[in-house]
């Protein structure tokens, strides 16, 4: 009887200390995760300029390929990929969209020189399931 009690009290202890070191897990994952959004979710503001939005797609380049989230024939990142962050910039002069690859093949240079000055806001943001950032889109205020 005794030996029974104390092989269900190991076997609560166990199931307890891992119930525990998963917590701990997704805790610690959240955390991350948090942290991570918090270097995109800082741009979520009014007023950026063509500066800040070349270092936020330069950012989250670097993050897709740390990842080695694929490309398409197209050289789109695939946005299906929950390492996958994606920038869009709507232009309200010609009232198109673009991603943030077509702006860099183009040349962030390029980019920068034109629209270096010019005002952005953010007006839009979504998660991946696992609560990353998977894109932000950014429109240019008139110019």
């Amino acid at each position: 009887m005794k030996k029974s009690l104390i092989i269900l009290i190991v076997i609560l202890l166990i199931g307890a200390i891992i119930a525990g070191v998963k917590y701990n897990d997704l805790k610690k994952e959240k955390l991350e995760i948090r942290k991570f959004n918090l270097n995109y979710e800082e741009y979520n503001k009014d007023n950026l300029n063509g500066l800040d939005i070349t270092t936020l797609i330069n950012r989250a380049i670097s993050n897709n390929e740390k990842f080695g989230v694929e490309k398409n024939e197209e050289n789109l990142y695939n946005l299906e990929d929950e390492n996958c962050i994606e920038i869009y910039i709507k232009m309200i002069i010609n009232n198109t969209t673009y991603r943030m690859e077509r702006i860099n093949n183009l040349g962030i240079d390029s980019f920068i020189e034109y629209f270096g000055e010019v005002s952005f806001k953010c007006i839009d943001i979504k998660y991946h399931k696992n609560g990353r950032i998977k894109s932000m889109t950014f429109e240019a205020k008139e110019y």
